[in-house]
């Protein structure tokens, strides 16, 4: 997959994240639950930290951390795509996780926090608040365990059937 589409992709999963997290924020005050089914709810909520709420409650140090790895996470994937770029499911796995990386990235640069704001629940139980970033992000880790687990043939192995 050429880079250049690798990247528009991100950018794509980048802007639906900042987009949906403008309309939330200026559609609900912060707490503020709207229902739409029996198990889900909009919901604005900050999330100083990381994934479920880790190091949200340290003193602040954790921003520049979290955006730290973040960036240098976001390096790395494009160097990735860069050099795997024959391989396609793994690229655009890697665009859907760069995408999110830098959604969430940009709330905590800007903001000192991650705009979250999908709420899935059963009765009392609620998961953890996430966004479009976060939802991303796990597409694809899920669509990188499903390639990893392929069928991939063995140069050596086609060079011994040709021959």
């Amino acid at each position: 997959m050429k880079l250049y589409i690798s990247l528009s992709i991100a950018l794509i999963v980048l802007t639906l994240d900042l987009a949906s997290k403008y309309w939330v924020e200026s559609a609900l005050e912060f707490g503020q639950k709207i229902p739409l089914t029996g198990f889900f709810n909009l919901v604005l909520t900050y999330n100083p930290g990381a994934a479920f709420s880790f190091l949200s409650e340290e003193s602040g140090w954790q921003r520049w951390f979290l955006s730290g790895i973040a960036g240098s996470a976001a390096v790395l994937i494009i160097y990735l795509l860069n050099k795997y770029r024959h391989e396609k499911l793994f690229c655009f796995s890697l665009s859907f996780i760069l995408g999110g990386a830098l959604g969430n990235l940009y709330d905590r640069i800007t903001l000192g926090h991650v705009v979250d704001f999908l709420d899935f629940y059963i009765g009392d139980s609620h998961w953890p608040a996430f966004n479009i970033a976060d939802s991303a992000i796990f597409i694809g880790a899920a669509l990188m365990i499903y390639e990893s687990f392929q069928h991939k043939e063995n140069p050596q192995d086609s060079e011994k059937k040709a021959k």
